[in-house]
């Protein structure tokens, strides 16, 4: 093989992103002819326009917004991160990798929590706005957010959750039916038949397609689908934890669990503290320690850093069409969702 084989091989392997260059050779124009087009410049012949636009779609060429704007000699980019509750490591977790991938691009990042109160995640989306952030990435609450499109100047990208009331918006989501479904058949495979689920707010599209996942897997098992197995709206671990003990104590009690989110996984863990069953369970969502537990903690998990990455790139890249793109997620054994039933 070649030199020349070879560094055809590692482009395919890694192929650089499309420049303005690359978009003037296509189009046979000149490179400010194409810049001229990006930035909506006034006066472009429109048989011009046409070529460059034509160039661009057929090279997947995106504007990066950041680039542009220090080019242009403005201020540096700032980006803002509203998330439900920072507390959540989770969501500390997404801050640090967007901060991270902002970085990359010389863009500072702002944060602001909710704390599961829709009122206060549109205070702080209008505040940022306000105070002149560039664009935002959103984890959306289960609210309506129709309001939004009272600032059509606002960048967004949405993250984990797509947002209620908006028809058209760029979403960067996890596969959360996949995962649910693979839990749950983790579980059934183990020879479990009643699996509790503990779930989130029903009205999330994460937790709504997690529990898809799960009632899928057991309706193919050709297992009953028993609502007094299911328990929803659980945000803190200690309401789980009670919630788990009163669902052992029943008399035919689970024998798993699926937990929907890292907090749920918490809690069961703490239900189990003080009690002599052993049941099965798998969580949503990795967290620290998780390893270190005997058993281990059976998660389905995925790669945060991806996660803000994808967003940071929609958002410094803007589409006139919705974008949509899903996250793989992987199931660790670690052991606790290997148990068997009694």
């Amino acid at each position: 093989m070649t030199a020349r084989d070879l560094g055809d091989r590692a482009a395919s392997l890694n192929p650089r992103k499309p420049t303005m260059a690359d978009v003037a050779r296509h189009a046979g124009v000149s490179l400010k002819t194409v810049s001229r087009v990006v930035n909506q410049e006034p006066h472009v012949r429109a048989s011009l326009q046409e070529r460059v636009q034509a160039a661009i779609s057929a090279l997947g060429y995106r504007r990066n917004e950041a680039a542009a704007r220090l080019a242009r000699g403005a201020t540096m980019l700032t980006l803002g991160l509203v998330m439900e509750n920072i507390s959540n490591e989770f969501y500390a977790r997404l801050a640090a990798a967007v901060e991270a991938a902002a970085a990359g691009h010389e863009a500072l990042v702002v944060f602001g929590s909710y704390e599961e109160s829709p009122d206060k995640e549109r205070m702080l989306i209008e505040s940022m706005y306000a105070r002149g952030v560039d664009c935002l990435i959103v984890v959306p609450s289960a609210a309506d957010h129709a309001w939004l499109a009272e600032h059509p100047g606002l960048t967004t990208v949405f993250v984990d959750r797509v947002p209620p009331g908006l028809a058209a918006a760029d979403v960067v989501l996890l596969d959360d039916v996949w995962g649910g479904r693979a839990a749950t058949e983790h579980l059934l495979a183990r020879g479990h038949r009643r699996i509790a689920l503990i779930s989130d707010d029903d009205g999330l599209s994460s937790v709504h397609d997690r529990a898809s996942g799960y009632r899928r897997a057991l309706r193919e098992a050709g297992v009953a689908a028993d609502d007094s197995l299911v328990v929803r709206g659980m945000f803190d671990p200690w309401r789980v934890s009670h919630e788990v003990t009163a669902l052992l104590d029943l008399p035919d009690p689970p024998t798993a669990f699926f937990a929907t989110n890292n907090r749920a996984a918490i809690g069961i863990l703490h239900a189990l503290r003080e009690r002599p069953e052993r049941p099965a369970y798998v969580g949503f969502d990795d967290f620290a320690l998780a390893d270190v537990f005997n058993p281990g903690v059976t998660v389905v998990r995925y790669d945060v850093a991806r996660l803000a990455r994808t967003a940071v790139d929609l958002l410094l890249h803007p589409s006139p069409t919705p974008r949509r793109v899903e996250v793989p997620v992987e199931l660790v054994a670690r052991g606790s969702g290997e148990l068997p039933p009694p």
